[in-house]
């Protein structure tokens, strides 16, 4: 339970981001039983949300697929950071996983076991597992929340926006490191700058880029040895 513990404040943002997701559902012109298998089976809030004009607008189901995929390239980089841990499980177990994965559960993961020498333990796994299982019970409960009761909501509440906030008290604090501190700038500049690019390719750039300066910016920490 270690791992829901350390997620715990993350859950919140995540509620709100889900029932956040559920009522944007029903506003681009889903059915409730669209909307709730939407959310159970695709279970990706970036991928959804961006999904969501496109299907409102009747585009191509090809371009649909790819401005999610585009979105979702981000979880090829998390995949490979959390192979080693991993990969001594079955295809199988692997990928409910992987279906399982958040960044945010990549991040507190991470965070606890990124820089340990001992990879692929039982308390692992058990610790993952404490992350994503919750995370993926709290996000389809609030979501579902949003589905049915998302139009009693005022829209002044302006849920969306507290949910980004929520996101960012989690983001922060984490942040201790200077190649961390790199990544962050990094990746947030090419999030800015990339706003009007088509299927947010913005935001992928937004991650590869990030993920380049921060790797770029430790290299040259451990070659000068100055400390973090």
């Amino acid at each position: 339970m270690s791992g829901f513990a350390d997620a715990r404040a993350a859950l919140v943002a995540t509620s709100v981001w889900g029932f956040v997701t559920g009522i944007a559902m029903l506003q681009s012109g889903l059915t409730e039983t669209m909307s709730t298998l939407m959310t159970l089976l695709v279970f990706a809030g970036s991928a959804q949300l961006t999904s969501l004009p496109l299907i409102a607008a009747n585009e191509p189901l090809w371009v649909i697929f790819l401005a999610a995929t585009v979105v979702n390239i981000r979880f090829v980089i998390f995949g490979a950071a959390l192979q080693p841990y991993f990969r001594h499980m079955s295809w199988l177990k692997r990928l409910i996983l992987g279906y399982l994965s958040t960044d945010i559960s990549f991040v507190v993961f991470m965070g606890r076991y990124g820089e340990g020498n001992d990879i692929g333990t039982r308390r692992q796994l058990w610790y993952y597992l404490g992350i994503v299982v919750t995370g993926w019970l709290s996000w389809n409960f609030f979501s579902l929340l949003g589905i049915f009761l998302g139009t009693f909501v005022p829209a002044s509440w302006s849920l969306d926006f507290a949910a980004i906030l929520a996101l960012l008290a989690i983001i922060i604090p984490l942040v201790r490191t200077r190649p961390m501190v790199v990544c962050l700038a990094v990746s947030g500049v090419i999030a800015w700058v990339g706003q009007p690019l088509p299927l947010r390719l913005g935001l992928v750039g937004a991650v590869v880029g990030g993920v380049a300066a921060g790797v770029v910016a430790e290299l040259m920490q451990q070659r000068t040895g100055r400390p973090a």
